[in-house]
């Protein structure tokens, strides 16, 4: 048929014009179609290798899948060149049947003879050597070799390099041997000119500048990486915000987008991220209902801490029920879970919860397996979990054990996942780390109206000996000031939740505040652990001694004092103190309470009592662009039998602003020279108020105001031989404003004082740096 069709295409009858169109339109269908491909089949008693110097003949026949004798189809064969080609091992593959003999003729890839990296100054050779899978002595693979390249460029644009470029190269050798060379352009860090947001009514861009990790470009942009544009920090400031506005009771937030635009000169980032608040909702009716017939839900009840009327919030809700679940294990209701059921109630915006305490799944913990963990030991991890083998299975307590061990520090990425067991009804929990590194080595500069100019040197390691230890030691040393110490930290002390701390520190002072020098040695071993959700106390040994020496006043109470040389001490003491900033349950306010005491006089020259206590209170106000905190501060020393302190015990120091150091307190004046001698009692409270200045955030500037008002008082005033001032109460006052720098050697607060109240003797100090507080 398909030649007869031929034939009639080219005789040559005479035909109309337009039939002769369609007869060959006709003729051309006929000769364009296929053929139906007729199936072919080969066997081969013989298969010849050739071109393969390295690779055994074996090895190439396993790839092809095909035996001697065997029948394969066309379709076959081509399979088994895909898969000699697909090893990875081969430039040129070919396969031919050739009569009874299959050939099969293979150019090998060559050997990578070395590796080189060239155009690269920001990151190390050894380190691009770890990035990448190619190495010395194995096949050269192409693919490999691109995968490398990006798997560079994705270094660089994590560094804030986005427009880096990385060539591989190859050198030909003899021997088929060759050498990979990956050209690098690095290209200048893209930074981010600005983030901004669009949507947000509730919070400011400040504000929420300060919860993204994605900085603008500072003025010491060259000391700081954040201020780079990195796509993967995206994600993760998409969460951060989610988990900013979701604890804050804006159940409904998300980010509909976020548009990273690079400039017209291709050398910086505008960033700005679309966020949908919506409402803030609040706690409505809050109950506890029971499924368990020996389960009491009033119990459960009271053990809630939250209240109707609250923003709302889920780590509140995760904190309830972790409460929940506490109580049934001291109860010793196995398998108990608590589902909270929320009901929204959109006309007056709020979420009514009911903790439903029902029997879980009758799963059990298997066993813990972790890996990756090279350098921390295995008991480090395991004890961040609360379940142990044969535990009932809690997918809430492991969460919260994947949150501890991230919050270890001691790893660059922390994976927690349960999968089934050896049984349905048993799991084992799979812990995945990467180690990164603990230690570090610091020198650094300071400097104080105080203290003047100094150095220091330290040595600090988080995860000592992989036992999850801390080890510290410092020098520092100023121009009348010398500190040496050094501090250790056993987290898990006898395997409980108790840590041990080992302390000792020597300080030595010529201090120009002061008309002596000092030594002061202090020995302090302490035993720490949990009283309650946000309690803990602290017990402790205390072994020092102090010494007086050198004094050129002419005050006789503290020459009487030098006089007596140094003391031995020897005392134990407790400290109690109760943070609800270790909940984070209220993410604009939190408080801190302490009071402790220590009882000298197991051994040592002296028998006194030390009494300290603090109190901090802190909020933000006007959606958090302010910050207001009060500070209270109070300190006695009580000394029994005939003992009397000294000066280097007694408060001194710069208990609040506006005044020197040793500047307020009991006077001794003599021939019209004035000396400050401490005091046995002090009190201060501060009131702080920090806020926005309308400068450009990257500046790092913002605005702070104070009152502060204390006293110092009480001195024995044996051996005085001049006029005595200032003995009793007498408070004295300052207020200034201060300007907090967030530079990149810390923030430093300089503050701007002007004494409201002060007392004959007193030394005012009107401007002094020093570095800012956090709480």
């Amino acid at each position: 048929m398909y030649l007869r069709a031929l034939r009639l295409c080219t005789s040559p009858h005479q035909w109309a014009r337009s039939g002769l169109i369609a007869i060959t339109l006709i003729c051309i269908a006929f000769v364009a179609a296929p053929r139906a491909a007729e199936a072919q089949s080969y066997r081969f008693d013989n298969v010849a290798i050739s071109g393969n110097q390295r690779i055994e003949a074996g090895t190439i026949l396993t790839y092809a899948g095909i035996a001697r004798g065997q029948t394969v189809t066309a379709g076959e064969l081509n399979d088994a060149y895909q898969r000699i080609l697909g090893s990875g091992l081969f430039e040129e593959v070919s396969i031919n049947p050739r009569g009874n003999t299959l050939e099969i003729s293979v150019t090998e890839y060559p050997t990578i003879s070395k590796i080189a990296f060239e155009g690269n100054s920001k990151i190390k050779n050894e380190d691009l050597s770890g990035l990448i899978e190619s190495a010395p002595r194995q096949v050269f693979n192409p693919a490999k070799a691109e995968r490398d390249a990006a798997v560079i460029v994705g270094a660089y644009s994590e560094s804030g390099r986005s427009a880096a470029r990385v060539n591989p190269k190859v050198i030909r050798r003899n021997d088929n041997r060759v050498d990979l060379v990956f050209e690098i352009f690095e290209g200048k860090k893209i930074e981010v000119q600005r983030v901004s947001f669009v949507g947000n009514r509730a919070f400011s861009d400040r504000r929420l500048r300060r919860v993204v990790g994605s900085k603008q470009a500072g003025l010491f942009r060259a000391l700081v990486n954040r201020d780079t544009f990195v796509e993967d920090r995206i994600e993760f400031d998409k969460q951060v915000l989610a988990d900013f506005y979701s604890a804050r009771g804006y159940v409904d937030f998300r980010v509909t987008g976020v548009n990273a635009e690079l400039a017209r000169e291709r050398d910086t980032y505008f960033i700005t991220f679309n966020i949908q608040e919506g409402q803030q909702f609040k706690f409505g009716r809050i109950t506890t209902v029971s499924e368990l017939n020996n389960v009491n839900a009033a119990e459960y009840q009271a053990a809630l801490n939250v209240r109707p009327g609250e923003i709302y919030s889920p780590a509140k809700v995760e904190n309830s029920i972790a409460r929940m679940e506490r109580l049934g294990v001291r109860q010793g209701v196995d398998f108990l879970r608590v589902e909270p059921r929320i009901t929204r109630n959109d006309r007056n915006l709020t979420l009514d919860v009911e903790f439903a305490l029902v029997r879980g799944p009758r799963i059990f913990v298997e066993r813990i397996d972790i890996e990756g963990n090279t350098t921390t030991l295995d008991r480090v991890i395991r004890r961040q979990f609360d379940t142990v083998e044969g535990d009932p299975f809690n997918p809430r307590e492991i969460r919260e054990s994947a949150e501890r061990i991230r919050a270890l520090d001691f790893f660059e990425t922390a994976e927690v996942e349960a999968r089934e067991g050896s049984r349905p009804d048993q799991v084992v929990v799979d812990v995945d780390v990467e180690e990164k590194s603990t230690g570090s080595l610091s020198f650094g500069a300071s400097y104080s109206t105080s203290a003047g100019i100094g150095f220091a040197i330290g040595f600090s390691e988080r995860n000592f000996l992989g036992r999850g230890q801390k080890l510290s030691a410092q020098i520092a040393a100023s121009a009348d000031r010398a500190n040496y110490s050094i501090s250790f930290v056993e987290p898990s002390f006898l395997s409980r939740d108790v840590a041990f701390g080992l302390d000792f520190a020597l300080v030595e002072t010529t201090d120009d505040f002061a008309l002596y020098d000092t030594t002061i040695g202090t020995f302090r071993p302490s035993l720490t652990f949990p009283v309650s959700e946000n309690g803990r106390l602290r017990l402790q040994y205390i072994a020092g001694y102090k010494d007086m020496r050198n004094y050129t006043g002419s005050s006789g109470i503290l020459a009487q004092e030098v006089a007596r040389g140094g003391d031995f001490e020897s005392g134990a003491g407790y400290n109690y103190t109760y943070d609800t900033r270790r909940t984070g349950l209220n993410p604009n306010a939190g408080v801190l309470l302490s009071f402790g005491q220590d009882f000298y006089g197991l051994g040592g020259d002296r028998e006194y009592i030390q009494t300290s206590a603090r109190a901090i209170a802190q909020t933000r106000v006007l959606n958090e662009e302010v910050t207001l905190r009060a500070t209270l501060e109070a300190g006695a020393l009580n000394y029994l039998g005939s003992d009397d302190s000294r000066a280097v015990d007694r408060y001194s120091g710069q208990i609040i602003r506006g005044f020197e150091p040793n500047g307020i307190g009991p006077t001794e004046t003599n021939g019209g020279t004035v000396e400050q001698l401490g005091g046995n009692y002090f009190a201060a409270l501060k009131l702080d108020a920090e806020f926005p200045l309308g400068l450009p955030e990257e500046y790092g500037i913002t605005g702070g105001a104070f009152l502060d008002i204390g006293s110092i008082w009480d001195v024995d005033t044996a051996g005085a031989t001049g006029t005595l001032a200032s003995t009793g109460f007498k408070p004295r006052a300052a207020a200034g404003v201060s300007v907090i720098w967030q530079s990149p050697f810390g923030p430093l607060r300089f503050n701007f004082s002007q004494d409201l109240e002060k007392q004959p003797g007193d030394k005012t100090q009107s401007f002094d740096v020093s570095i800012a507080s956090t709480f």
